[in-house]
């Protein structure tokens, strides 16, 4: 990675360039050194198009500057950070926070379908992220499992906000060609997430209008992408809904709750010459605890005098002795 060409550039004489990372349609990514914050960041060098159209290549550096600083609009624990666009050698290259870990296309590249439990887990992330997007006013464009990031710390991130958008080669816009009501936006981000999580347990891209999910999903997961992919953007399953039902469906289809309270039944009281019950719990009376602030068990209690007075005879004799008694 240290010997690739271009590598210990500093650009906007600020962010040192380390090495490549990877490598997209709109350009390169780098390892790079915040030499300012001293900090590791990921750099994207944007390329122009193909042809060496001067024209065209400003006019596409330009829309992703601006897909880059609207991107940088959204702050939230599940999306990539935009920290800069710095241009240099005449074109944006843009900072953003460094997520060490893998992409969703290379997990299910190397492991292939995802349980439906981590599927969901992943999807509820993801979306949570979409949501705050949204929020901003800002539509992702290109959800795929490309552009969702799996942290090593077990983050999951989305990241490229409009960028392939920008460049004019998104391939997620919205369930097919021929949904014009679908216009680019967050609708059409749901239901590319719902493609997204279909691609995840399935193996394979959803083909066709309202693909059926086949078993592999489970029972939890399947409902929630047959919402996201509903060809009709009004029938189309909300992604607040989407978000709870899938936050189940990473729990196994149960509602996650606090730690579980024990409750004992009640214990009747002894009878007249008898000993009294043991406690369903198992504890017998005369060693369970006492609750904080009040009197244990008058065993106990008794034991402890006991004691209490053995420690004083045996205390007396001492004295005694050493008094030369």
């Amino acid at each position: 990675m240290s010997g690739a060409p271009g590598t210990g550039r500093l650009i906007a004489e600020r962010y040192r360039l380390i090495g490549r990372i990877g490598e997209g349609v709109t350009g390169v990514a780098w390892l790079a050194r915040d030499e300012l914050l001293e900090r590791d960041v990921a750099v994207k060098e944007v390329r122009g198009p193909g042809g060496g159209d001067p024209a065209a290549a400003r006019a596409l550096h330009g829309r992703l500057e601006h897909a880059a600083r609207t991107a940088g609009r959204v702050s939230h624990r599940n999306v990539v950070a935009v920290h800069d666009v710095a241009t240099y050698d005449g074109r944006p290259w843009i900072v953003m926070e460094l997520v060490r870990g893998l992409a969703l296309s290379e997990v299910l590249e190397g492991e292939g379908p995802l349980p439906p439990e981590r599927a969901a887990h992943i999807g509820a992330e993801a979306l949570a992220g979409l949501r705050a997007a949204h929020a901003s006013g800002v539509a992702h464009l290109d959800v795929k499992p490309g552009n969702v990031l799996i942290a090593n710390d077990g983050r999951i991130l989305v990241t490229g906000f409009g960028m392939a958008a920008a460049a004019g080669t998104a391939g997620s816009l919205g369930p097919s060609a021929a949904a014009a009501a679908d216009a680019p936006g967050a609708e059409s981000d749901l239901w590319s997430l719902g493609a997204l999580l279909f691609t995840a347990v399935e193996g394979r891209y959803p083909a066709g209008d309202g693909p059926a999910v086949a078993g592999r999903a489970g029972p939890a997961l399947a409902p929630v992408i047959e919402g996201l992919l509903r060809q009709d953007p009004a029938e189309r399953m909300t992604a607040a809904e989407a978000e709870h039902r899938l936050r189940l469906a990473s729990a196994g289809g149960k509602q996650r709750t606090g730690a579980a309270r024990t409750v004992s039944a009640p214990v009747p009281p002894p009878e007249a010459g008898g000993e009294a019950p043991e406690p369903a719990g198992g504890t017998p009376p005369d060693t369970a605890p006492a609750p904080d602030g009040q009197e244990g068990p008058r065993h106990a209690t008794a034991v402890l005098a006991g004691g209490i007075a053995v420690l004083v005879v045996a205390l007396a004799a001492l004295v005694w002795v050493l008094a030369g008694g």
